[in-house]
């Protein structure tokens, strides 16, 4: 019998010239009757290909595996084998979409309020409470029905998209790196902020689009399209379509907030979930024990749970953090498009934005010396509620994940 395979494949762990077992050698293309034997187990079992049934470098198949006891004709057959891979991937991907469709579904509703709050420069109540922020979404759903609060969601993911695609081009296009490797260096670091803070700019006046399209009151919108936000942000740069106001900001007196916060969020995100994601990793093999079937679901749970949970308070952080800021940006944005928002007091009117702020600092200026400290907060009760969401979906998710694969 002669072998097709090179001299120097060595099978990725198959049972061979390493094998203390293995009876013979070869010369050229001649085997002996033992390697022969040998070579059948290499016929009948191929080898392990990393990546497939979810092996990795250095895992590798059983050569024999040891068929189930039958009890009986008619009883079922007993194995202690883990849950599918099939279950496990599609859990996992499970997982993830029930968390991207509550950062981006399910929470739209409360940033849609915030947003409002915020630039609502006139609002005699903060809604900093999550339950008089819950009374004032319900009066604004009751009046103008339930797409009041999920308005503008379309040019949200537009923007994602712009900002992504953006990314992505200036990166091919440039030595900036899109990603940091192991083995940063404050070079790379530097490049890949200037990266991020590009990408900002460009997408900047889309931003402004998709922002005016999330406050604008229900009642005076014209069902806009989900490109809209596109079609706007060209005019904003053009100086064309829709008129706006001699208060409006021109779009370089904008670049520095909107830079600013866009690589503030980036660095607290990326710090915080790297940190917490360490921690909660480094406290797996503490918790590792005995081969059991509660185990083995805390495997699988800990294999898709870690990230999540990372991403959700590095989020959390940068919001809270950078609120102050993000409410200074949102005014600047907003002044002289001519917005009408809902009244935050109430939820029953809607109100025009006149602000005349001449700059970042103006603004900051004006709403410490008119409206207190706690006016850099409005709106700071939709935090708590859109993030309590989100824990409550994670940790359903996780139950349900857990019962899944204890009954698999």
């Amino acid at each position: 019998m002669s072998s097709r395979r090179p001299d120097s494949f060595d099978g990725l762990g198959y049972r061979g010239r390493e094998d203390p077992t293995f009876a013979g050698g070869y010369s050229g293309r001649s085997f002996n009757n033992s390697s022969n034997m040998e070579l059948h187990h290499w016929v009948t079992t191929p080898p392990d290909i990393p990546g497939s049934r979810n092996l990795h470098f250095g895992d590798s198949t059983p050569q024999f595996e040891t068929a189930p006891a039958l009890s009986g004709a008619g009883d079922d057959i007993q194995s202690d084998a883990p849950p599918s891979d099939q279950l496990n991937r599609f859990a996992g991907f499970g997982i993830g979409l029930a968390s991207l469709f509550t950062e981006n579904v399910l929470a739209h509703p409360c940033i849609v309020f915030r947003r409002q709050c915020q630039v609502n420069y006139h609002a005699r109540f903060y809604h900093l409470s999550p339950l008089t922020a819950l009374g004032v979404m319900y009066n604004i759903t009751k009046s103008q029905g339930p797409k009041a609060l999920w308005k503008g969601m379309g040019s949200t993911f537009v923007i994602q998209g712009v900002t992504l695609g953006t990314e992505g081009i200036i990166s091919e296009c440039t030595p900036l790196p899109r990603e940091l490797s192991h083995k940063w260096n404050p070079k790379q670091i530097l490049g890949h902020l200037v990266l991020k803070g590009l990408t900002y700019v460009v997408a900047m006046p889309f931003y402004s689009a998709s922002l005016i399209e999330t406050v604008q009151s229900e009642i005076i919108r014209d069902n806009p399209g989900i490109l809209d936000c596109v079609k706007e942000g060209m005019g904003r740069i053009m100086g064309l379509g829709v008129p706006h106001s001699k208060r409006l900001l021109p779009l370089w007196g904008l670049l520095f907030p909107t830079v600013l916060h866009g690589v503030l969020h980036y660095i607290i995100t990326s710090s915080v979930q790297k940190l917490v994601l360490y921690l909660l990793r480094h406290d797996l093999p503490k918790r590792a024990g005995p081969n059991s079937s509660s185990n083995t679901v805390q495997n699988m749970l800990d294999a898709y749970f870690p990230e999540l949970i990372a991403s959700f308070a590095a989020n959390l952080c940068a919001d809270v953090l950078l609120f102050p800021l993000e409410t200074v940006l949102h005014r600047l944005h907003v002044q002289g498009t001519r917005t009408i928002i809902d009244n935050t007091d109430l939820g029953f009117e809607v109100l025009p934005i006149n602000t005349q702020y001449e700059g970042m600092s103006d603004c900051v200026n004006v709403i410490r010396r008119e409206e207190g400290i706690l006016g850099f907060y409005k709106g700071f009760g939709t935090i708590v509620i859109q993030y309590s969401l989100h824990a409550a979906v994670l940790q359903i998710t996780k139950m349900i994940y857990s019962t899944l694969l204890q009954n698999a």
